[in-house]
């Protein structure tokens, strides 16, 4: 009993603008790619570095490096919409832990699922599970509210992220849109779902199915 309620103990409200702050080191790191090109293979996931040369950073700085401008713009874009409200809503501390679990377990689960299916020597960057992740989030805080899809179609927030995660699964089922990881999508998914039941004793899907 005593480890469970650690796990749910709650952390101080506190806000410390934690969404710019992530902001901030994505781009930094964006220009340290373009600097030294190098450094690329250092900081994004490859299992076979992680497996062999113990290189086991790469599970947490795969999330700050992405793969161009447009990577780049688009995960900041959704980092900074539903970040900041979220960020707000939860305190700066609890935001941070859930963004970091659902991009960490986005990456170990992509890590396994990579080395085990013959595909270790292929590099995974992006903040994409762990935006994934804040999008459940977004959705299960905030049901009501209205995701504006390439800024023209309105969806309940709910309907767009199961959306997002059936265009991922078909995408990853039919080998479609080579070159995203749509797994990695997903496990932010499971992983942000999961923080939500363990940890703040909510059940995302119960809410985004509730009678209305």
């Amino acid at each position: 009993m005593r480890n469970i309620s650690l796990v749910k103990r709650p952390f101080p409200y506190r806000f410390h603008n934690v969404t710019l702050i992530l902001i901030v080191i994505n781009i930094a790191f964006y220009f340290i790619i373009i600097l030294f090109p190098r450094t690329f293979n250092y900081l994004a996931l490859r299992p076979i570095l992680v497996f062999r040369a113990h290189a086991y950073w790469q599970i947490l700085t795969y999330m700050f490096i992405h793969g161009g401008i447009a990577h780049i713009l688009f995960n900041m874009l959704a980092l900074f919409l539903f970040g900041s409200q979220l960020e707000r809503r939860l305190g700066s501390y609890e935001f941070l832990a859930y963004y970091l679990v659902s991009g960490l377990g986005a990456g170990l689960f992509t890590l396994v699922f990579n080395w085990y299916t013959g595909m270790g020597m292929i590099p995974v960057v992006g903040a994409s599970g762990a935006i994934y992740g804040l999008l459940l989030a977004y959705a299960t805080l905030f049901p009501d509210s209205v995701i504006f899809i390439f800024g023209i179609f309105p969806l309940k927030a709910p309907v767009a992220v199961l959306l997002f995660a059936a265009i991922a699964l078909f995408s990853q089922l039919s080998n479609t849109a080579v070159g995203i990881a749509h797994l990695t999508h997903l496990a932010g998914l499971i992983f942000g779902y999961l923080y939500f039941r363990i940890r703040l004793g909510e059940d995302p899907i119960r809410i985004f199915f509730r009678r209305r």
